[in-house]
């Protein structure tokens, strides 16, 4: 298949490998390497650094095969995650914003820590993010993980009002807070972020 003009003039290859389904070879400016990346809903990704052949992607995507299956398998089981959370914890937008900000400006009050601003967002790659300014950023999707989880994103965003990296300090700090830090940032990773309503989204 050509190369096709994708989403800001990227170009863009898709094939088919067997056992695997469609690929999406995307060509990156900002790639400094062959990078490949299984997401929910999403599928399989490839990053082409320029210079780079689009065969030459393909070529590392089939030697990749048995972990693109692993990767897909287990995108796969969080795709029934999400379908199964839209069905038991449906969520309400105004509700949800009101209980995460309630909930952040408990915990920086008690703990001793300041920020900016706030804002609730439904986004797609992140749990939570902390700007230069101290302006945090939470998704609205954390009002369905587990209390721990919530907090722990919380928690996240917070330290990093005073530690911009994830440092030994950043995560001595945390683990303060909620004890295992890593813990729970591997059982986070356990839940999908992606929802079935960006699917339509991601597959343009």
């Amino acid at each position: 298949m050509l190369p096709q003009s994708g989403k800001h003039g990227v170009k863009l290859k898709k094939v088919r490998i067997s056992g695997v389904g469609e690929v999406k070879l995307e060509r990156s400016s900002r790639a400094r390497h062959i990078c490949l990346t299984v997401r929910p809903f999403a599928g399989v990704r490839i990053a082409v650094p320029r210079g780079v052949s689009y065969r030459s992607a393909e070529q590392v995507a089939r030697a990749k095969l048995p972990w693109l299956k692993k990767q897909l398998a287990k995108a796969a089981s969080m795709e029934r995650m999400a379908l199964e959370l839209e069905k038991t914890h449906p969520i309400d937008s105004r509700n949800a914003r009101k209980l995460l900000v309630v909930r952040l400006q408990e915990l920086s009050r008690k703990y001793g820590f300041a920020y900016n601003r706030v804002f609730i967002r439904n986004q797609k790659t992140r749990w939570g993010s902390c700007s230069a300014n101290n302006n945090i950023s939470l998704n609205l999707q954390l009002i369905r993980l587990p209390a721990e989880l919530m907090d722990y994103v919380i928690f996240h965003e917070l330290v990093h009002t005073r530690i911009k990296n994830h440092s030994q300090a950043f995560w001595e700090q945390l683990n303060q807070l909620v004890g295992e830090a890593k813990a729970l940032d591997r059982k986070l990773n356990e839940y999908p972020l992606l929802q079935p309503a960006d699917r339509a989204r991601e597959a343009d």
